[in-house]
Formats: C-alpha cells, structure tokens, sequence
C-alpha cells in the first residue's frame, strides 16, 4: 500500500498512526492519527486550530489501517475529508476529548463509511489496534524500541542494583 512519493509517503484511503514523543514510549498503543485522501495525502489535527496536510505533525506513520472506499454511504471520500479538515481548523484541541482521533472519526461520520454515523476516538483507537499494519520493520522499532529499551532499564535497575 505505501508508496513513496519524493520524501512523502502516500496511503490512499487510510487511517494512519505514528508514535507520540514521551507518552507512546511509555504508553506505545497511544499515538497520534490522521487520515488520507484517496490520493494517500495525509490530514491530521495536529493542535489548536491547526490540520497539517502532508506533513504528519509527529513524524511519518508507523502503521495504517487500509479502508474500503466501497463502503462509503454519505459524502465523496476526499470532500469529507476536506470538509472534516476545515471543521478541525477552528476547533482547540483537547488530548483527551477532541483530539486527532476525533477529526478521524468526523471525516468517517461524514462519509457514512460502514453505514456507520457514531464513529468517535475511541472506536478509532480499537480499530487501529486490530486492523492496523506496520509500515515496515523500521515503523515497528520505531512504535516499541523506546518502550523496550525502558523496560530494560527498569528491569537491569531492579535486578541489579
């Protein structure tokens, strides 16, 4: 599915996910999201007031859940993605009630995607967890290495000292 495209990785009809500095490190299944158009564009809320296009605010994505155009029931895929992207340009963003999972499930509800309209961040965040895929073995290491090498840590502090 990824194609390089210069220095700017495409994922046509994908939600896509990369590692939050800090907190995926301590917490690796927390991470920042955004959503692409049909031409793998990426769109993501990246904080108040701000979408970034092409540009993950956080790095490029570590893994994607490829979607199914098929199942769109409402609006066009790129014009709800754009329509979500505008709405999120005027929203202040809140980590834990509307954040970059929230835009992602905006642009879904708008699109009717799955016959579904009450998409929200935390059915974003579980269907990323089961149906998402490493972008390669650099997005895993990149996703786990600094959980890992922390948990080393600890573990060499507490058995050795």
């Amino acid at each position: 599915i990824n194609a390089e495209y210069g220095d700017r990785q495409r994922f046509p009809h994908c939600i896509v996910w990369t590692p939050l500095p800090l907190l995926s490190w301590l917490f690796p299944l927390i991470g920042h999201t955004g959503i692409c158009t049909a031409d793998g564009v990426i769109h993501d809320f990246a904080g108040p007031y701000t979408v970034t296009v092409d540009s993950m605010a956080f790095g490029n994505p570590t893994k994607y859940w490829q979607l199914d155009p098929v199942k769109i029931t409402d609006m066009e895929w790129d014009a709800a993605v754009l329509r979500a992207s505008q709405e999120y340009r005027g929203r202040m963003h809140n980590l834990f009630c509307d954040n970059c999972h929230s835009h992602v499930a905006y642009a879904l509800n708008l699109m009717g995607y799955d016959r579904k309209s009450n998409w929200n961040m935390v059915h974003i965040a579980i269907y990323l967890l089961l149906y998402s895929r490493f972008t390669g073995i650099g997005g895993f290491l990149k996703t786990y290495l600094p959980f890992l090498v922390l948990v080393a840590i600890i573990l060499i502090v507490a058995f050795v000292f």
